[in-house]
C-alpha cells in the first residue's frame, strides 16, 4: 500500500511538473487574445497548408508523435486532436493520423497502467467491472472492440481499465484502432467542415453560419446518431 501511494505522488508529481513546463513555454509564445482571434488562426491555417503541401510526410510524423504524447504521458482525449486533425489535414488523412496516434498512445498508457498500477485499478474497480471480466474471458478482441465502440468510460480510465483482465496488447491496440473509427472519424469531419468555412469567408462567420453549414451539421446529427445506439449498446453491454 505504502507503494501504491508512492508511485501515485510521483505520478502526480509529474504530471503537474509537465503540463506546468508546457504551459509555461506555450503561453510565453501565445497570448490567449492570440489565439482566440480569428485572424491569428487564418494566418496560422496559411501556414500549415504551405507547410503540408510542400512536407505532407514530415507534417504527419510531427502531428502523429504530438498525439501520442497528449495521450500519454499528457493523458488527453480524442476530440481535440480529431478536430485539429481534420482541420491541418482533412478528414481521410486526417482520421488515418489521428486514430493511429491514439490508438499507439492508449497502448502506452496501457502497458504503463499495466505495470505500475495494475493492484491499484483493481482495487478501486474490479467489483464494479467484474461483469467484464467475464465477457472478456469469452472472446477477448471482440468485447474489446465493442468496449472500444460504445465508450461511456472516460477516455484515461478506459484504456487502464482493461490491465484488471490480463488482455493482449496486440488484442489492445487493433480493437482500440478499429473501435475508434466511427466517432473520429465524425470529430475530423467536423475539423475538415470548420476550415473549409474559415478558407471561404475573410470575416469571422456568424454561429449560425457554421451550424447550417452542410460539413458542420451533417457529422455533428450523425455524431449524435452515434451516441444513442452507443447509449443503447452500454445498457447490455455494461449490464450486471
Amino acid at each position: 500500500m505504502e507503494k501504491t501511494k508512492k508511485i501515485k505522488i510521483f505520478i502526480g508529481l509529474f504530471y503537474l511538473v509537465v503540463i506546468c513546463l508546457f504551459l509555461y513555454f506555450f503561453f510565453s509564445k501565445f497570448s490567449f487574445q492570440d489565439l482566440t482571434s480569428y485572424d491569428f488562426i487564418k494566418e496560422n491555417r496559411f501556414y500549415l497548408f504551405e507547410l503540408k503541401n510542400s512536407n505532407l510526410i514530415l507534417l504527419s510524423i510531427i502531428f502523429l508523435f504530438l498525439i501520442i504524447l497528449w495521450v500519454f504521458p499528457f493523458l488527453g482525449f480524442g476530440s481535440p486532436v480529431a478536430l485539429l486533425g481534420g482541420f491541418i489535414f482533412g478528414k481521410w488523412i486526417g482520421t488515418l493520423i489521428v486514430i493511429l496516434g491514439l490508438s499507439i498512445g492508449a497502448t502506452f498508457l496501457y502497458l504503463f497502467g499495466n505495470y505500475f498500477l495494475k493492484d491499484l485499478i483493481r482495487e478501486k474497480f474490479l467489483n464494479k467491472y467484474k461483469n467484464l471480466e467475464i465477457k472478456f474471458k469469452k472472446s477477448e478482441f471482440i468485447y474489446l472492440l465493442i468496449y472500444r465502440f460504445i465508450g461511456g468510460i472516460p477516455w484515461q480510465l478506459s484504456c487502464l481499465l482493461p490491465t484488471i483482465f490480463n488482455v493482449k496488447v496486440s488484442n489492445f491496440f487493433f480493437a482500440t484502432l478499429l473501435g475508434i473509427i466511427p466517432q473520429i472519424f465524425l470529430g475530423v469531419s467536423i475539423g475538415s467542415g470548420l476550415e473549409k468555412i474559415i478558407d471561404q469567408n475573410s470575416d469571422i462567420p456568424s454561429v449560425m453560419d457554421i451550424i447550417f453549414s452542410a460539413d458542420i451539421y451533417i457529422p455533428i446529427l450523425a455524431f449524435f446518431g452515434l451516441i444513442l445506439i452507443s447509449f443503447f449498446l452500454r445498457k447490455t453491454f455494461y449490464k450486471n
